[in-house]
């Protein structure tokens, strides 16, 4: 086996012309189909893992003062960021689920125009 010749057409490829082929469409509409769900789903969980961290320094007196109403206070801004936590998976499904239906109809069919070839 040629190694320099393998190597050789690994790199043309690579420098070669991309044609918009259906395939690239279809990894772009699922894509599309995809990406607002995630970008939700770690904004949300970085928002509510933040929300936490607050807590969890009131109510160990980190913060606040140390006073046993910032303790309170801190133990419940903890539950609200661990609620948050909790919701953030189902959230996402929904939000992905929402998303494929939207595109399903034309992601459907161009694949099975791709698999007709």
């Amino acid at each position: 086996m040629n190694m320099d010749k393998i190597y050789a057409e690994q790199l043309a490829n690579e420098y070669a012309p991309k044609d918009a082929s259906k395939v690239v469409a279809l990894r772009k509409l699922d894509k599309r189909a995809k990406l607002p769900a995630t970008i939700f789903t770690y904004t949300f969980g970085i928002i509510s893992a933040l929300i936490t961290g607050i807590g969890m320094c009131l109510s160990m007196n980190v913060i606040g003062g140390g006073s046993s109403l910032m303790s309170v206070l801190g133990i419940v801004v903890g539950i609200i960021g661990f609620v948050m936590m909790g919701l953030n998976y189902p959230v996402y499904k929904k939000m992905l689920e929402k998303g494929k239906k939207k595109y399903a109809f034309e992601i459907m069919q161009l694949a099975k125009e791709i698999s007709d070839k």
